[in-house]
């Protein structure tokens, strides 16, 4: 089934209670106004490679450590 985004959020909102329709518009509006922030990635091109090789082993080796440990007593 293909149904296009508007359509589909259309009838999600139809059977939606008022309170909750009110949230969405205001939730589409803040993305309205949004401003995009951030810098061209082509801007950060001349920064390619200056980060010394060594220093990214590091980086890397840190990462696969650290990265995917959990701590149940976290939260």
């Amino acid at each position: 089934m293909n149904i296009p985004i508007i359509d589909e959020v259309v009838e999600q909102l139809k059977v939606m209670p008022q309170p909750l329709q009110r949230q969405v518009l205001e939730f589409v509006r803040s993305l309205i106004k949004a401003e995009v922030r951030g810098t061209p990635g082509q801007q950060l091109l001349r920064f390619a490679g200056s980060i010394p090789s060594d220093d990214l082993q590091l980086m890397c080796e840190a990462i696969e450590q650290d990265c995917e440990q959990i701590d149940v007593d976290e939260w």
